[in-house]
């Protein structure tokens, strides 16, 4: 399916195209049909001849109505612009145009409406008149059909040209991250809430769940219709009726949109292009009651100018975007800006940062992925994601880190390692980025939580007080002229067990596990300190701190005056 939206001055005949191309009258409201002018938008589709299915969103012409325009043409795939014979080009066929040049809109076809009503000459000059307006536009090249509805003039011809636009219009790319900018919500009899839009990003299925925005509400997709049939899934540049379980059809409206919370990025700030329109008659700069159009939605904004200086008519500059809710954006977004107070279109342009990280004195944004790595030095591939809608890889751990930060956080941790002296440097010291950092450099060792140069000898490698306390088991000497960093790394690595001041070597807890438990052989019902003692051959001194650590490993139990078998007593 392609996405076509009609555009074009009041009264040019827009509606009637879509009502003869589909049978489906787009206006919708008794108003509408009262005043025979479209004042929101309308819908309708065909299938071609050829198999194609085109979708129409039919746009209201009248400058009163400009924002509803603006809400159907955000997620278009080619316009069908209409100028009527009688008349020609008017106000707003100009600035329909530039809105589409804006959204950068490139395909699209002109309808050259109500011929039957001008003889020859007539639809000659419209022509001529034509060709001058769209000279420089996206549809100076676009095929012109004559069209005259009431006498079925044209009316072949336009579906014809409709399915040659259709076959060289790029289909919607699926990114895996589908967005639907909501541009009508109602309440269906015996379904509940359906909000309708043009799927973009990715594809929708039957139970998937989605966050609706601003609002933040959770919801599920009971069922889908597009091209007026019940569907399982819809594809991306589709029109869309989502039913949606989890929320009240008067908790939605147009401007919100669902999305995938985990894979998009909300923001209330963006960096973004601008191009002022030529014909403005005033410099763009902070002052000035700002709308800006993003998706189907309305958006009161407060623009900063990036740079020392507003900008000019016809100038393309950046600006910095305040929102007043969080939504989900992404690089590459369009957007229309008008100004209120005046009542016009002041321009449009691009996004082309959603978090920006640097004072609005400082930035100067473009969609480059590298730009956004180095400016916050190293970021979550996920994340990344998230803020430019492009995967990259990452080359330290979970993040992708700018190259230059890298060389420099490898420089820093070779430099720890060289000053942690023999010990080597204990990993725990090192933050997230720096341990991740250590898989990444040749030349090191990691033995037992410490990090030292490859050819580095071990300090405590067969140290001479392990000796000692295994010359002694159960009457170990003190730890006199022992280096106290050395001795604190021996009980780190289990070599040496300490309590209460006395120190043991790791063989007298297992020689002392394995005495009381032949004590307690022969006296299950328990066994006294002194016997223990006794059979160990120390001192109550060094008696005591070892029972308290057999008990420490579940070893033995303390009952009373007496030590029981506990769950870890050796056979």
């Amino acid at each position: 399916m392609h996405v076509i939206a009609t555009a074009g001055h009041v009264d040019h005949g827009k509606s009637t195209l879509v009502r003869a191309l589909t049978g489906v009258d787009p206006d919708r409201w008794e108003e509408e049909k009262q005043r025979g002018m479209t004042i929101d938008l309308g819908f309708g589709a065909t299938t071609q001849p050829s198999g194609r299915e085109l979708a129409f969103v039919d746009v209201p012409g009248h400058v009163r109505f400009i924002k509803n325009m603006l809400a159907g043409v955000g997620a278009v795939d080619a316009c069908l612009f209409v100028v009527a014979a009688t008349e020609g080009w008017k106000p707003q066929s100009e600035e329909h145009l530039r809105i589409l040049e804006l959204l950068g809109l490139s395909h699209g076809i002109v309808a050259l409406t109500k011929v039957g009503l001008c003889d020859a000459d007539l639809v000659e000059l419209a022509r001529l008149d034509l060709a001058e307006h769209l000279e420089g536009t996206f549809l100076e090249n676009a095929e012109v059909v004559e069209v005259d509805v009431p006498t079925g003039v044209g009316v072949q011809a336009l579906r014809e040209a409709l399915d040659r636009l259709a076959a060289t219009t790029p289909r919607a790319a699926d990114e895996g991250r589908p967005r639907l900018w909501v541009d009508r919500a109602f309440a269906a009899k015996g379904s509940g809430t359906v909000v309708t839009g043009t799927l973009t990003g990715g594809e929708l299925r039957v139970d998937d769940e989605l966050q609706l925005f601003p609002g933040d509400a959770t919801v599920r997709v009971r069922a889908l219709q597009s091209h007026h049939r019940t569907r399982p899934m819809a594809q991306p540049g589709s029109r869309v009726a989502v039913n949606l379980v989890g929320v009240a059809h008067t908790e939605v409206e147009r401007g919100d949109v669902l999305v995938r919370a985990a894979q998009w990025h909300r923001t209330r700030m963006a960096d973004a292009s601008l191009t002022v329109l030529a014909g403005l008659d005033h410099e763009v700069s902070r002052r000035g009651a700002y709308v800006a159009y993003l998706g189907s939605g309305e958006v009161p904004v407060k623009v900063r100018v990036l740079g020392d200086r507003a900008l000019a008519p016809g100038e393309e500059g950046l600006i910095r975007l305040h929102l007043p809710q969080l939504l989900p954006m992404r690089p590459g977004d369009r957007f229309v800006l008008r100004e209120s107070g005046r009542k016009e279109t002041v321009g449009g342009g691009q996004i082309l940062d959603v978090a920006p990280v640097l004072p609005a004195s400082k930035a100067r944004p473009d969609r480059s992925v590298d730009r956004v790595v180095r400016e916050r030095g190293y970021v979550e591939a996920a994340e990344l994601e998230r803020l430019t809608g492009q995967r990259r890889e990452p080359n330290l751990g979970p993040w992708v880190m700018d190259p230059d930060r890298l060389a420099a956080l490898r420089t820093e941790v070779e430099q720890l390692v060289a000053a942690a002296g023999p010990l080597g440097l204990d990993v725990v010291s090192l933050d997230e980025r720096q341990r991740a950092a250590l898989a990444t450099i040749d030349g090191i060792r990691i033995e037992a939580g410490r990090v030292t140069a490859a050819e580095a000898v071990d300090p405590l490698a067969d140290h001479p007080y392990v000796a000692a306390l295994d010359a002694a088991p159960f009457a170990p000497p003190p730890p006199d002229g022992v280096d106290r960093a050395e001795l604190r790394e021996l009980v780190r690595r289990g070599l040496v067990v300490s309590h209460e001041g006395v120190y043991f070597s790791a063989g007298a807890l297992d020689a002392a596990a394995l005495e009381v438990a032949g004590l307690l052989r022969a006296k299950p019902d328990g066994v006294t300190v002194a016997e223990v003692r006794d059979a160990l051959g120390c001192s109550r001194k060094h008696t005591l701190p070892l029972l308290s650590l057999l008990d420490g490993k579940g070893i033995t139990r303390r009952r009373g005056d007496v030590r029981i078998g506990g769950p870890r007593l050796p056979e």
